[in-house]
C-alpha cells in the first residue's frame, strides 16, 4: 500500500477528460417501452438493487396484469402487494462489492435520465478492477456491468496527450473495441437501455404524467376564472362614479 501511495505521489499530473452525457430518448408515454423496462429492471437490477418505495402491484398501472406479474416478475417476493426488496444482506454486499448497492426507487430523479442512459452504455472490461469492469461516467465504480450479456464485452481505448494550455497530461478516451458480441446488437442494446431508463424515471414518480395533465387543466381553469373575475369587476364598477 505504501508503495502505491508513493508511486501515485511521484506520478505526473494527469487530468481526466469531461464526459458529455448522451440524451436519453423520451419514452415516458410509451407503455410498451415501460413494460419492457420493468422486465429488464426485475431481471437485471433487482438482484442487487432494491426499490423499497415501489410495490409490484403498481406495475398494473403500466398495463401489466396481476397474473403476468405473478408469472413473470415476482421473483423476490411472495405477494403482488410486496415492495421490491432484495434478499441480499448488507454485510454480504459490502464483502462482495465494497458497498451496499443503493435503492433505486428515486435514482432517476437524483441522477437524471441522461446520466443513467450514458452510464449504462459506458461500461468496459478492466482487469485491474475487483469486479473486472469499469465505467467512463463513474470511474472505478464498484458495480459490475449488469447488462454485459446483452451488450457483450468491450475494451476501452485511451491515449495520453498533453494539453497545450495547461501542460497537463490528459488521459483521453478514443473509443471502444468489441471483444465478444452480446445477445443484442448495439442499436438494440441502446433501445433496451432507453426502455430501462424510462422505467426508472416512471418508478421514481409514477404520477408524473397524471400530475402534468392535471396541471394543464388547473391552469386552464385558473385562466378561465381570471377572465370571469375581470369581467365581473368591470361590470361592477361600470356605473360607479
Amino acid at each position: 500500500m505504501l508503495a502505491l501511495v508513493l508511486g501515485a505521489a511521484g506520478a505526473p499530473a494527469r487530468a481526466q477528460e469531461t464526459i458529455a452525457l448522451d440524451h436519453a430518448p423520451e419514452k415516458a408515454n410509451d407503455l410498451a417501452s415501460l413494460q419492457h423496462g420493468a422486465q429488464l429492471f426485475v431481471n437485471y437490477c433487482l438482484n442487487c438493487h432494491s426499490a423499497n418505495l415501489m410495490r409490484y402491484s403498481r406495475l398494473q398501472d403500466l398495463g401489466i396484469s396481476q397474473k403476468q406479474i405473478e408469472a413473470n416478475l415476482l421473483f423476490s417476493a411472495d405477494k403482488v402487494g410486496s415492495t421490491m426488496s432484495v434478499a441480499m444482506r448488507p454485510d454480504d454486499a459490502r464483502n462482495w462489492f465494497g458497498a451496499v448497492p443503493p435503492d433505486l426507487s428515486v435514482e432517476a430523479r437524483s441522477r437524471g435520465s441522461d446520466w443513467l442512459y450514458t452510464y449504462l452504455r459506458s461500461f468496459y472490461r478492466d482487469d485491474t478492477r475487483p469486479t473486472g469492469w469499469n465505467n467512463r461516467v463513474y470511474e472505478n465504480v464498484s458495480m459490475p456491468h449488469p447488462l454485459w450479456q446483452l451488450q457483450g464485452v468491450r475494451m476501452a481505448k485511451f491515449e495520453d496527450t498533453v494539453d497545450k494550455e495547461t501542460g497537463e497530461s490528459v488521459h483521453r478516451f478514443t473509443g471502444y473495441q468489441q471483444v465478444t458480441p452480446g445477445q443484442r446488437s448495439p442499436a438494440d442494446y441502446d433501445a433496451d437501455v432507453a426502455d430501462l431508463v424510462a422505467y426508472l424515471g416512471w418508478m421514481s414518480e409514477p404520477q408524473r404524467q397524471t400530475r402534468k395533465q392535471l396541471g394543464v387543466w388547473v391552469l386552464l381553469f385558473l385562466g378561465g376564472m381570471t377572465f370571469v373575475a375581470w369581467r365581473l369587476n368591470a361590470a361592477y364598477w361600470k356605473n360607479v362614479e
